[in-house]
Order: C-alpha cells, then structure tokens, then sequence
C-alpha cells in the first residue's frame, strides 16, 4: 500500500467547506480505507493520485502560475512523492517552482478537491490546498519550465475561464474563514 502517513487524519482536520467538498472529502476517506494507492507512479496512474496545492496569499490577492502541461492558471504545486507526506510534497514544490521556503498559515489544508484533469492524459487529482504567506513585492525564482508566468490576482479580477476550475470555491471557502478578503488595506 503506497500511502501518506496519517492522511485520514489530515482530511478529517480541514476546515469544513461546502457540499462538494464534503462529497469529495467522503470519496477520499473511503478510497484511504479501502488501501487504494494514491502515490502517482505513471503521469495518470493510480487515478485518482495526491496533489499538493500552495495557495499564496497576503490575504487579498493570489499568487497563479500559468502551468505550462495544464494550459490553465492554477496554484503551484505538485504531486505527492512516495513516502512524503502532502506537508512535505508542498514545502518540496515551494522550494522547486518558486525557490523560496514556505510560510505555511497552517500546516494542515485548507481545502480538498477530487478534480479530473486534462489531456494528454486525464485523471483525478485528490488535491489538498495549503494555504501559505506570500508577498507581492517579492521577486520568486519560478520554474520557466513549469511555468509560462507568475502573477498575483486581486481576488476580483481572478482569472475564470482557463483557470483551475475549483478556484472560485477556494476563494470562497477562504472568504468564509476570513482568510481573504477583497477589501483593500486600511
């Protein structure tokens, strides 16, 4: 059995959000009972696999990539690698595709998604979304390899088509917790 350590647990400690997460939450926690491996060995094997998204913020904006395999603006991060924890793939990703250490918010997700992917080879990512300090005025060492471009999104202005297409329920959710908000600084 390829699995992190603990998962169940984590899944059960993330924030409750909305009906699909709590689906998707379900889907997860039967798959981690049933022994199914969720460590990708194949770019699409097993389906689904863990994904560790980094999700950061200065509290009103979002730093995107514009992910090169995927064709869509999404949070960096990656997959889980065998005998890593979700925690450890996203402070692997933040060192990897921004070259930085990671400022976590809290080391347990925010945010968990079933989410089918894209061509070439479709599959299900199970992603936990970390939510992470960021800081706008800072020049990141991004992978020109993964990445087209960086940018941070003001919350409104958001990309919604050729986005990750379980953004806009993030930001919610993190709305909700008062982790972002869209008012400007006083």
């Amino acid at each position: 059995m390829s699995q992190s350590p603990g998962l169940a647990d984590v899944l059960r400690a993330i924030p409750k959000g909305d009906a699909q997460e709590a689906r998707d939450t379900a889907e997860a926690l039967a798959l981690i009972q049933s022994g199914a491996d969720l460590i990708r060995v194949e770019p699409d094997r097993p389906d689904p696999h863990l994904v560790s998204y980094l999700a950061i913020t200065d509290g009103r904006r979002l730093l995107l990539v514009d992910h090169r395999k995927s064709g869509l603006w999404l949070p960096p991060g990656g997959h889980v690698d065998p005998g890593e924890t979700p925690l450890q793939a996203a402070r692997r990703e933040m060192l990897e595709e921004l070259g930085t250490e990671a400022d976590l918010i809290s080391e347990i997700p925010v945010f968990l998604t079933l989410q089918r992917t894209t061509a070439p080879r479709p599959h299900r990512d199970m992603s936990l979304w970390f939510l992470l300090r960021g800081d706008p005025d800072r020049a990141y060492d991004w992978d020109p390899g993964e990445f087209h471009s960086i940018r941070w999104y003001d919350l409104p202005d958001l990309p919604r088509d050729g986005a990750e297409p379980q953004l806009a329920r993030f930001v919610a959710k993190m709305q909700a917790l008062g982790h972002l908000t869209s008012e400007a600084p006083a």
